[in-house]
């Protein structure tokens, strides 16, 4: 049973840095900067896939299929707008309506629409063992990884909310790279382009792309601390 669930919270782990997550929830958090949009979106998308790993989420997911790809086109088109039509700086970011605002519905979305070989696999195994202790085992490493993605990137916003020169910046960039993949990952699968050799590099790369952007985005911020440091020892002195 140990074994089940390792595999379990491994395979959650993997599919939870397939880059369709990552660019859904990225893209959902330039929008509505919440650090818990990870958390929801996993536990959405790991719902639907217990569903179908106890048999009875086959039906809703069939379908619901079709709107996985569109949902991420639009949220790459939405993003592809704030990139064009910027908020001025300091100006709190509202809520985009309707599907996209919400991460419990846009993770079940997601889970219907896009099947990928880990998402696969989990499915296999928990025909085998026990569906319900895999699919929590499951949920739980998607929620870690997801949860720290939305983290870092509500970071990154929200310091781009307060118009700091590098976190601006930081925001632009991972909004190109954002509508690059909803539009990329969205378009394959309505045309049946099977990408699943290049899902997981493709995951990595982006989710270490989040990591290296959050970093950059803070370091602005350590250095403007920095310097009204040494600013306050000099007029003390």
């Amino acid at each position: 049973m140990s074994e089940v669930l390792i595999i379990g919270l491994a395979l959650g782990i993997r599919h939870a840095v397939d880059p369709d997550h990552l660019a859904a929830i990225d893209g959902l958090t330039r929008l509505r900067p919440r650090r818990t949009n990870g958390i929801y979106f996993a536990l959405g998308h790991s719902l639907v896939v217990i569903l179908l790993a106890v048999g009875i989420g086959h039906l809703v997911a069939e379908r619901f299929a079709f709107l996985g790809p569109w949902t991420l086109i639009l949220i790459g088109a939405v993003n592809l707008w704030r990139l064009l039509r910027p908020a001025k700086a300091g100006q709190q970011l509202k809520p985009a309506r309707p599907l996209i605002a919400q991460p419990f519905l846009l993770g079940m979305l997601l889970a219907a629409g896009f099947e990928t070989a880990s998402q696969l696999s989990a499915l296999i195994i928990a025909g085998q063992n026990n569906p319900w202790l895999l699919g929590l085992a499951f949920s739980a490493g998607m929620v870690l990884v997801d949860g720290i993605d939305g983290c870092l990137t509500a970071g990154t916003q929200r310091l781009a909310v307060t118009g700091q020169a590098n976190a601006l910046r930081a925001s632009k960039m991972l909004g190109v790279i954002i509508v690059i993949f909803s539009f990329g990952l969205g378009g394959a699968e309505l045309a049946g382009i099977e990408l699943d050799r290049f899902i997981f590099p493709l995951g990595i790369a982006l989710f270490a792309v989040v990591i290296g952007i959050r970093i950059w985005a803070r370091s602005n911020r350590s250095a403007g601390q920095n310097v009204g440091t040494l600013d306050a020892l000099n007029s003390v002195e």
